[in-house]
C-alpha cells in the first residue's frame, strides 16, 4: 500500500507535549479526546496522540529523568507504564486505550524515539523472530543528545529490520494509527538518519494497518525533501516551537524554504500550535503553567500561516480549558478548508514588514494572508495585480467575516501589529 494514502490531507489533530510534557496520564488522554469528539471532530479534527515517555513510570515533567529502568516486554519493546496508564494491564499496552479512542471515531497517535532501549542491550535481550539479541543491533555510540532512553539501531546488522518490525507489528495489534518518531528528521550530532527512516517506513508497509508518520525534530534538511516525500507524511521544518514571536516571525522564512513541497500525503510540519492552557506538566518554550504567551493577533497570524502553507495541525494546548475565543481558532470552516484543500500557496510578496502568501482553491477561488510583521499598525494599499488577484473583483476576510475593501482594483486595508488580513477572494 502507498504510504502516502495515510494522509491524503494534513492531519488534524491533539499532541499531549505542549501541556504535559512527558508525564500525561491516561485519563488526560481520554478527556482530551472526549472533548475532541464532542466539539472539534465535527469540523475534521481526530488524532490523539500519546507524547513521549508513556513507558517511563515517574515522568513528571518535560525534563527527563537520566537513565531511570522502562517499562519493557521480553523482546525489547517499550511498554506503556501501568501507573499512569492503568488499562495496560496485564500486557495489552496501548490497545484498550485505542479501542476507546477509537470508539469515539477518532484516530490514535503515538510517540517513539528511534532506536532501541540502552536497557535492553545491556541486557541483552531477545528480538521477536531472530536470533539476535538488542545488543547485536545497538549502535552504541548512535545516541540521542537530551535523552538517555535509546541507543540507535545500526542499519547494516542482521535482526535491525526484525526488531522494527516487531515494534509495528505490535502498534498494529494495538491499534496505532500515527506514529511520530522522535531524534530522526534533524539531529545536533549527526545528520538525518536516514537508514533508520528506510527501516521504519518498511515496517510500517509490513504491518498490515496503514499508519500516518511523522519525523521530529526539525529543521529537517530541505534538500532532503525527495527523501522524506518517499518514505513519511509528516516531518518537522523546525525545531520545537513555543509561544515566543521571534519563533514565529522565524516560520515566514522556513514556509518560504519549503514552499511548492506539500503534497497528498507529504506534510512538511510548522510543529504543533502552543494555544490555550499549555505548561502545565512542562518547562519548556521558557515557560511553566499559563496560557499562550502569543497575543490574539499573534495567534491569528499563525493559524493563517500554518494553513495557507498546508501544514498539519496539531493542537497542544489542554482541550478542556479552552475559551471560546481558543476554540474559535480550531472550528472555522472556511480556515481549515483552505488548509485542507487548497494548492499552490506561495509567498508572492516580501515588502517591509509586510508578507503576502497566495494560494488557490478548488473552486476558482483564490486566498490570499497579508501579514504585518512590524511592531506598529500597517496601512496596506496593494494593487490586485500585484499579489495575482487580477480580475478578482471581491472578498471576504475569513477571520472576522467582513468584506475586503477593494475600489478599482486596490485593496486597501489596516493590519495590527503581528497580525494578519486573511481573504478569501471570488
Amino acid at each position: 500500500m502507498n504510504h502516502k494514502h495515510a494522509a491524503p490531507k494534513p492531519p488534524l489533530g491533539w499532541n499531549s507535549w505542549d501541556c504535559y510534557g512527558a508525564a500525561v496520564t491516561e485519563e488526560e488522554i481520554r478527556g482530551n479526546a472526549e472533548y475532541m469528539a464532542e466539539h472539534l471532530k465535527p469540523f475534521g479534527w481526530n488524532y490523539i496522540t500519546v507524547d513521549i515517555q508513556w513507558y517511563e513510570p515517574y515522568a513528571n515533567s518535560s525534563q527527563y529523568r537520566a537513565f531511570v529502568p522502562l517499562v519493557m516486554d521480553e523482546y525489547s519493546r517499550l511498554m506503556p507504564a501501568e501507573n499512569r496508564f492503568p488499562s495496560a494491564e496485564g500486557g495489552q499496552g496501548f490497545k484498550p486505550l485505542a479501542d476507546y479512542v477509537h470508539s469515539l471515531g477518532l484516530k490514535f497517535g503515538i510517540h517513539i524515539m528511534r532506536g532501541i532501549p540502552r536497557q535492553a542491550a545491556h541486557a541483552a535481550t531477545p528480538i521477536l523472530n531472530t536470533t539476535v539479541t538488542a545488543r547485536d543491533i545497538a549502535h552504541t555510540n548512535s545516541i540521542c543528545p537530551w535523552n538517555t532512553d535509546m541507543y540507535g539501531v545500526d542499519a547494516s546488522k542482521e535482526g535491525a529490520q526484525a526488531y522494527y518490525d516487531s515494534l509495528f507489528e505490535l502498534y498494529a495489534e494495538w491499534g496505532v494509527d500515527l506514529v511520530k518518531v522522535d531524534d530522526i528528521a534533524a539531529s545536533r550530532l549527526y545528520d538525518t538518519h536516514q537508514p533508520e527512516i528506510e527501516l521504519i517506513s518498511k515496517a510500517i508497509e509490513r504491518c498490515g494497518r496503514p499508519m500516518v508518520l511523522s519525523l521530529s525534530p526539525g529543521p529537517a534538511p530541505v534538500e532532503y525533501s525527495a527523501f522524506f516525500a518517499e518514505h513519511a507524511n509528516m516531518w518537522r521544518v523546525t525545531d520545537d516551537f513555543w509561544d515566543q514571536w521571534p519563533l514565529l516571525l522565524d516560520m515566514f522564512d522556513r514556509c518560504r524554504t519549503w514552499q511548492g513541497i506539500p503534497e497528498a500525503g507529504c506534510w512538511p510540519d510548522c510543529d504543533m500550535l502552543p494555544l490555550g492552557h499549555i505548561g502545565i506538566r512542562s518547562v519548556d518554550g521558557g515557560g511553566a503553567d499559563r496560557w499562550t504567551r502569543f497575543t490574539r493577533d499573534e495567534q491569528l497570524t499563525m493559524m493563517s500561516l500554518w494553513s495557507i502553507f498546508r501544514s498539519p495541525l496539531i493542537f497542544g494546548g489542554e482541550l478542556r480549558d479552552c475559551d471560546e475565543w481558543t476554540l474559535s481558532l480550531l472550528t472555522n470552516k472556511e480556515v481549515l478548508r483552505l488548509n485542507q484543500d487548497s494548492h499552490g500557496a506561495k509567498e508572492r510578496l516580501r515588502q517591509g514588514n509586510l508578507i503576502v502568501w497566495t494560494a488557490e482553491a478548488a473552486d476558482q477561488s483564490r486566498y490570499a494572508a497579508l501579514f504585518n510583521v512590524g511592531d506598529s499598525e500597517l496601512p496596506v494599499s496593494l494593487s490586485v495585480d500585484d499579489i495575482g488577484l487580477t480580475g478578482f473583483t471581491s472578498g471576504t476576510e475569513l477571520w472576522n467575516e467582513t468584506p475586503a475593501e477593494l475600489t478599482e482594483d486596490v485593496l486597501q486595508m489596516n493590519i495590527p501589529s503581528h497580525g494578519v488580513r486573511l481573504y478569501q477572494f471570488y
